[in-house]
């Protein structure tokens, strides 16, 4: 396939796999399955047909609505697609080849973690264990960062939150840190290395900041206890870095 063509071949497949994504975001919680029976709709059950199951065609063409019961379908839905189709066709450009087919699995699998976490606070421990042992796979087919970079970016990455969830609990006697949190920054150490991971903190606190000040112009209150989904900002820093990594010939470090 030409160059050229392959982050339209991301985009492409980007829009498949986000449909599936948005199927398990909407169903793991719920402990339902993911691929046994027909696809059918949450609120009445009606069986879906192929032509209302192509991904943001759909959606778009029913109106954003069950064409049986004319119940809403969730928008969010909508917004996985489009964002697994984002990163697909991203992740193929800086990397027109296998680099990039696995950039795109990087951030498939953070797009899966952070809505998990927005809409759940949950980082399923299965979840990130693949997220760090596909970092370290994809060591094979890129020398920066090197595999024992990658090594000390999961070690690193789970003990600088672990060391401060301990640390906050033995002060103020409750947790501050979900304990997905050391697990998928563990995870992204694994994939950009452990120099990066200051990064990765550094945006995810500015996005976490840009949240707090949307939630208060909008008058929603925001205090000490206020629980931010740390592991889905960590999530949003972490995919742009990568694509930095390796579209702009690694890290300054």
């Amino acid at each position: 396939m030409p160059a050229f063509l392959l982050p339209i071949a991301g985009i492409v497949l980007g829009l498949i796999i986000g449909s599936f994504l948005a199927t398990l975001i909407l169903r793991w919680p719920e402990d339902r399955s993911v691929i046994a029976g027909r696809s059918s709709c949450d609120a009445c059950g009606h069986q879906l047909r192929a032509w209302e199951l192509i991904p943001v065609a759909s959606f778009i063409l029913q109106s954003g609505k069950c064409r049986q019961c004319r119940t809403s379908i969730a928008a969010d839905h909508l917004a996985v697609e489009l964002a697994a189709a984002l990163i697909g066709g991203l992740a193929l450009l800086a990397a027109p080849g296998v680099e990039g087919f696995a950039g795109a699995i990087f951030g498939w699998l953070l797009l899966t973690l952070a809505a998990l976490d927005v809409k759940h606070h949950w980082l399923p421990d299965r979840l990130t264990a693949i997220l760090a042992l596909s970092g370290l796979l994809s060591g094979l087919l890129s020398a920066s960062p090197s595999l024992v970079d990658r090594l000390f970016g999961g070690l690193a990455g789970f003990a600088s939150l672990a060391i401060i969830a301990a640390g906050y609990k033995a002060w103020r006697g409750r947790e501050g840190l979900g304990g997905g949190d050391p697990k998928i920054l563990a995870g992204i150490g694994c994939w950009l290395g452990w120099q990066a991971l200051p990064l990765v903190i550094l945006g995810a606190s500015v996005a976490g900041l840009l949240v707090a000040i949307s939630w208060q112009l909008r008058g929603k209150p925001v205090a000490a206890d206020t629980m931010l989904p740390l592991g889905s900002l960590m999530a949003l820093a972490a995919f742009p870095l990568w694509l930095y990594q390796t579209a702009g010939n690694g890290l300054p470090y």
